[in-house]
């Protein structure tokens, strides 16, 4: 039956939000607000007119049903009394909603057969003595009346429902079972009205679809329960023999009771288990996809609205009164904090404060109670204004990530239990997890997006940063500083003098420039800068201040260093930003007016007549295809070593021109050309070409040696590329394996939708595909898993740091545990010291390349650097394998 002392469908079925409950001492020096103290006052009230109004029901019921027992059946008083505090303690409790809970209980099968054989007195009087008797013993005290009253209520409507039936059905001497079954089910019901009625005088709300329905559910339960008594009665007093069989069917319907609650459990546990886990993921994806460098209180605000829904989620599963989560979002911020529920009587003390629940050892849930904790911990439960908490550290590695508290379940009585325990310590642990992941991509994300060495933006983070600026600013300009006794500080006094000197600068280009300008450098001693609310005038200013402060001389140890620069900056007007000119055409303009800059002119602007430089390029292109006709572009290799086994894996292919009128022109320099000009085919068919041959000359020598070719965003864009390799392969007699292609991420991420399936069909044809410089492109951790990819390789600009910068060393070693985790093969370019190697190798990295092993080298060079250095065996499988020579 749903009774007044557990959390029931009756008086208990509207629980927390919706029914009064115990509520804690405040402390002495705070008080509860006027609200919660005219909420106390009409309850208060409404105590007095339900403890009444059942004394004054009972007194009627007891002199229209007057006592007609005998006293040789003093025992069934104390007997049902036992009854009812079994019944109770057997209940099973199911959260309908927050701060609803309805508890299944057997008090219906004492009641109906307190009707059949018990006068009115008794079983009212064996009622409220099993209610309050458990009030007290679970240590509820504040509505002890008022359970009182809904004890005096339930029984006296039974028996006058009861009783106006047996009046009814013309049956005065005895109770019909009719009767009883009748006044069984008044019973829960007379506490739901006591219970919707606390709800209205509370000023709380419940929908009347959410009323009916739990009627429905008492109702359904209550007629079980009785004719499960009612039945066992009869038969027991037909037949004593036969109550075994009535035990059995009893404790049967107890196990599929709690058999039910516990599935029901288990299912809103993992409902909420998952909800909280896809919650916390989208969170940290969209953190991840802002740009970088963009920190706004935008962004906080949509980071606190998150995880108020994800505590809002907590909140609703545990049925707490408040969550309140202290959370340390990015790595060296502050812990920010989140309160879901009702506001406490005071503000939540901070993370660092002297409150013992911010200092909890361990990373296991505790569960405090104010009448149970010691002195700190009672004051800290007071302070909040909750009588009990739950409370769980989110660490990772013992490093405090935030705290997860829970205050004062949604119950009259019943308090947190081992199921709550269980459930915030397993959510608490996806937090901790998902909170170090989404730290752990920051950091990557950070690294992958700013400088190392000055912490500024780098390329790819400016290039990000400036794109959106540059399509909303009505004027902009970019503006490139260059340092440029950069190089004689590193030659006279090295590389750490020189570093320091760049710091230096980066932060006088930021102090002048204040916070919110986007700053970047680029590479080497090169610095940029973008300026969107400006014309050429206030950049000429720009302009000259910086360079006034960066060329300020610099004090070295003992030594005071002076120093140069220089600035060249470009202006684009509103018409040009309409056309989106791309960040690296501005970089490029302002590049040419830093290399303008003659006769101690140290400040340029970019003016079309600089454009000599686009001719160089005009003279490229239209003359690469006869280049390679005449043997001026050709390919050189870079051997590829596996670690630790120094076996010779493959070769990287990588093109060079030797230009009769130019000389030696830079990749860099003419590849992109290249590529902007559409041969970019013509270029990858001859680099391609050229490679597989020289694998099947290998091949014909018994050496399986692989080869990678390098590709090209418009080679992902073309859906007859894959044919072409296919045929390539089949002409040169090369199998798919040893050839790789390396792609870019970012190239690939310009169009995904196009490039995908391009990469499926090379990857079809058994091609290792690798994703090129990896860690600088836009979204290495969010996209990777989607390509087709069998390799990653690391950029060099973070293995060149490793032996120096622990920055850089834990990123390689996140990304050789990455690519390990997701079942990638792992190189790592720009090797050029053995300490570099060792520590690649301490890592698990499977291949390495860089000039420690080789430089590129043409094809003969390459032959004679082959025999020189290695030594030829055979491996298991009878297949020569090249091993470098210690």
């Amino acid at each position: 039956m749903p009774d007044a002392y557990g959390d029931s469908a009756g008086a208990g079925t509207a629980t927390g939000d919706d029914i009064p409950r115990a509520a804690p001492t405040p402390p002495e020096d705070t008080q509860p607000s006027a609200e919660a103290r005219a909420d106390e006052r009409r309850f208060r009230i409404y105590t007095m007119a339900v403890l009444t109004l059942g004394l004054a029901a009972a007194g009627a019921v007891s002199v229209w049903l007057p006592f007609d027992g005998s006293s040789h059946l003093w025992w069934i008083g104390p007997l049902l009394a036992v009854a009812f505090l079994g019944a109770e303690q057997l209940g099973v409790n199911v959260d309908v909603r927050s701060g609803i809970s309805w508890t299944i209980s057997f008090t219906e099968i004492p009641l109906v057969i307190g009707l059949l054989v018990a006068p009115f007195e008794v079983v009212l009087a064996a009622h409220v003595i099993a209610g309050v008797a458990t009030l007290l013993a679970r240590k509820v005290t504040g509505r002890v009346l008022y359970n009182a009253g809904a004890f005096l209520l339930e029984v006296t409507s039974a028996f006058a429902v009861a009783g106006v039936v047996r009046q009814a059905l013309g049956s005065p001497e005895y109770m019909p079972w009719l009767a009883a079954l009748a006044g069984t089910l008044t019973a829960p019901l007379a506490s739901t009205l006591l219970a919707m009625a606390a709800v209205r005088v509370l000023r709380r709300r419940m929908r009347v679809g959410t009323v009916v329905r739990l009627a429905g559910r008492i109702l359904v339960v209550g007629f079980v329960n009785a004719s499960v008594g009612l039945t066992g009665y009869l038969v027991i007093s037909k037949t004593p023999e036969a109550w075994p069989i009535v035990l059995a069917v009893s404790l049967g319907l107890a196990a599929l009771y709690w058999a039910y609650s516990d599935l029901l459990r288990e299912q809103r546990d993992m409902e909420a288990l998952t909800d909280v886990s896809l919650m916390v993921a989208r969170s940290g994806q969209q953190a991840a996809a802002r740009p970088a460098g963009k920190v706004d209180d935008i962004a906080d605000d949509v980071d606190l609205d998150e995880w108020s829904t994800i505590a809002e989620r907590i909140r609703d599963q545990l049925a707490a009164a408040r969550i309140v989560l202290r959370l340390r979002l990015e790595p060296d911020e502050p812990m920010r904090t989140v309160v879901v529920g009702d506001e406490p009587a005071t503000p939540t003390p901070e993370p660092g404060s002297d409150d013992p629940l911010l200092r909890l050892p361990g990373s296991h849930v505790r569960h405090l109670r104010a009448t149970e904790a010691n002195p700190q911990i009672r004051s800290a439960l007071l302070d909040r204004g909750a009588s009990e908490a739950l409370a769980v550290p989110l660490r990772s590695a013992n490093q405090l990530l935030g705290i997860v508290e829970a205050h004062d379940r949604l119950s009259r009585w019943r308090g947190f239990g081992k199921y709550d325990v269980q459930l915030l310590g397993t959510m608490a642990s996806h937090l901790a997890t998902a909170l170090d992941n989404r730290r752990l991509l920051a950091t990557l994300r950070h690294d992958a997006y700013h400088d190392p060495l000055t912490g500024l933006l780098n390329r790819p983070g400016f290039r990000q940063v400036a794109a959106e600026p540059l399509r909303e600013a009505e004027h902009s300009v970019v503006l490139r500083v260059d340092l440029d006794v950069f190089s004689t500080v590193s030659d006279a006094l090295g590389y750490t003098w020189a570093d320091r000197m760049l710091m230096a600068a980066g932060r006088r280009m930021r102090d002048s420039l204040g916070p919110a300008v986007p700053l970047a450098r680029l590479e080497g001693a090169s610095f940029a800068v973008l300026l969107t609310d400006g014309d050429a005038r206030r950049a000429q200013e720009v302009a000259q201040r910086l360079r006034a402060h960066i060329a300020a001389p610099y004090p070295v140890d003992r030594l005071t260093v002076e120093a140069n620069a220089v600035v060249g900056y470009v202006a684009t007007s509103a018409g040009e930003n309409a056309e989106r000119v791309d960040v690296d055409s501005l970089l490029q303009r302002a590049d040419m007016a830093v290399r303008a800059t003659r006769g101690g002119e140290e400040v340029k602007a970019y003016v079309p007549s600089m454009g000599q430089i686009f001719l160089r390029r005009f003279q490229m292109v239209t003359q690469f295809r006869q280049a390679i006709e005449e043997g001026q572009v050709t390919v050189h290799y870079q051997p590829k070593v596996a670690l630790p086994g120094k076996q010779v894996l493959g070769v990287e292919a990588l093109v060079r021109w030797q230009h009769p009128e130019f000389g030696r022109v830079d990749p860099d320099e003419f590849v992109p050309a290249v590529e902007a000009a559409g041969l970019v085919g013509v270029l990858t068919s001859f680099v391609l070409d050229t490679a597989l041959d020289r694998v099947r000359r290998w091949l014909d020598e018994g050496l399986r040696i692989s080869v990678a070719v390098n590709l090209s965003v418009r080679n992902l864009a073309d859906a007859d590329f894959p044919s072409r390799v296919a045929e390539s392969l089949e002409r040169f007699g090369v199998p798919g394996e040893l050839l790789t292609l390396e792609l870019t991420e970012s190239g690939v991420m310009q169009d995904p939708e196009r490039a995908l399936p391009i990469l499926r069909g090379l990857s079809a044809l058994g091609i290792e595909l690798a994703v090129d410089d990896f860690g600088t492109g836009y979204s290495s951790l969010a996209y990777l898993r989607q390509l087709p990819v069998d390799q990653v390789k690391i950029d060099k600009s973070f293995v060149f740091g490793m032996g120096t910068d622990l920055g850089d060393l834990a990123v390689v070693r996140s990304i050789v545990e990455l690519g390990h985790s997701l079942g990638l093969t792992v190189v790592a370019e720009g090797v050029e010291e053995d300490l570099a190697r060792d520590q690649l190798e301490a890592m698990g990295c499977d291949v390495a390349q860089g000039y420690l092993i080789s430089r590129p080298l043409a094809e003969d060079r390459l032959e004679a650097w082959l025999q020189a250095r290695t030594v030829r065996s055979l491996d298991r499988t009878s297949e020569a394998v090249l091993t470098l020579l210690t």
